[in-house]
């Protein structure tokens, strides 16, 4: 297979789970080959060097063979080589910190000076920490 779009390729090697996903990611500014933005119809060729942002790494394949169906797991290897460090991996693993407000069931909603309050609170919490 000579010509094939970036999104199909994308959805082929299982980088992104439906191919609409995959057109979005282009489409959003997540996707890009050599360094430039790619649109979902752009044609890859094997060389070609891919990053594509999910959440908040930033992973990296070289393309090895073009391919436009999908593939089983242990099959992508042989078709894209990723470069992404294990440090881009790792940020997908951090704890994510969470804050929980809760309020009495039938204390409706809350007043400016609830919400005022709560503001300050959030205000007073240093999560650099």
């Amino acid at each position: 297979m000579d010509n094939v779009r970036i999104d199909k390729y994308l959805w082929a090697i299982r980088v992104f789970k439906t191919r609409s996903d995959a057109t979005d990611a282009c489409n959003g500014g997540k996707v890009k080959l050599a360094g430039v933005n790619a649109k979902p119809s752009k044609a890859v060729k094997a060389g070609d060097m891919l990053e594509i942002r999910k959440g908040p790494a930033l992973f990296s394949y070289r393309i090895l063979k073009v391919t436009g169906s999908r593939m089983g797991a242990a099959l992508v290897p042989d078709y894209a080589e990723d470069l992404t460090p294990d440090s881009e991996r790792a940020k997908l693993q951090a704890p994510r910190e969470t804050l929980v407000l809760q309020r009495d069931r039938g204390a409706g909603r809350p007043t400016k000076r609830d919400r005022r309050q709560l503001e300050e609170a959030l205000e007073a919490l240093d999560f650099d920490e």
